[in-house]
């Protein structure tokens, strides 16, 4: 009886050894199968990955050069167009604007300021200005400038230029090339302004967002009614330029268009 007690007890243990053996095969296989399963699936999303790295968006597009210098003007410029007027327009009484540009952005060859207006490289001024020798320097030396043209009732134009980070006015001097149809022109083109060119920015501003760097007083050319416009420029978060013509009159866009730099 003890002989066979003591067997059974053995056979028991190895039963459960054999059973705990088994187990530990099932688990380890299944533990192999999962790895297998999560290197097959880790393999396949390497395969994947690099091709969704090849569609992701590509770098901006560069900047044209007009572009560029448009964006290195406006970011050192603290003075807007609004502020700018008011201040040149303070410097000559009872006179009201018929031009400003923000110097360096478009610049037009025919329109930029004289070397004598801007100083001479030995810094003497300009015989017909009528600022002191302080104002004849380098117009780039303390950043952007807003030159602007105010006119009298009598249409006589004095220009100011103004530095547009800290708006204090570098020069301002009586135009000594106008005739007296210049000035007979100039005056008739005021008479006939009845929007501000304030008015005609926010109307240019409201069609497009962005930033006021010129507005001009001119003849609507090819209107046989000779009426005047306002002619607006505005640049955009996307650094390009849009000039709108808007009627001086009545505030009405009659023209708008975008540069294609």
């Amino acid at each position: 009886m003890n002989s066979a007690s003591s067997r059974s007890r053995t056979l028991r243990a190895v039963g459960t050894l054999g059973m705990a053996a088994a187990t530990a095969v099932l688990m380890t296989g299944c533990g192999q199968s999962s790895d297998s399963a999560t290197s097959a699936a880790t393999s396949e999303a390497a395969k994947v990955l690099p091709q969704q790295q090849t569609t992701s968006p590509s770098p901006g597009t560069e900047l044209t050069e007009d572009q560029q210098e448009r964006k290195e003007v406006l970011d050192a410029t603290k003075v807007t167009f609004d502020d700018a007027a008011t201040t040149a327009t303070g410097e000559v009484v009872g006179s009201k604007l018929v031009d400003i540009d923000l110097e360096g952005v478009d610049d037009d060859g025919d329109e930029s300021p004289s070397p004598t207006a801007t100083g001479s490289p030995t810094g003497t001024a300009s015989p017909t200005g009528t600022a002191s020798p302080t104002g004849t320097a380098s117009p780039g030396a303390d950043g952007p400038v807003w030159v602007a043209e105010v006119a009298e009732r009598d249409g006589t134009i004095h220009t100011i230029r103004i530095n547009a980070v800290d708006g204090k006015v570098i020069e301002a001097r009586v135009d000594a090339d106008q005739d007296a149809d210049d000035k007979e022109q100039t005056a008739d083109r005021l008479a006939q302004a009845t929007q501000t060119p304030q008015q005609a920015a926010k109307v240019a501003t409201e069609k497009k967002k962005g930033t006021v760097t010129s507005v001009s007083l001119e003849d609507n050319e090819g209107d046989e009614g000779n009426d005047v416009i306002w002619q607006v420029d505005v640049v955009g978060s996307d650094w390009k330029r849009t000039i709108f013509d808007v009627d001086a009159k009545n505030d009405t866009i009659l023209r708008e268009e975008t540069d294609n730099d």
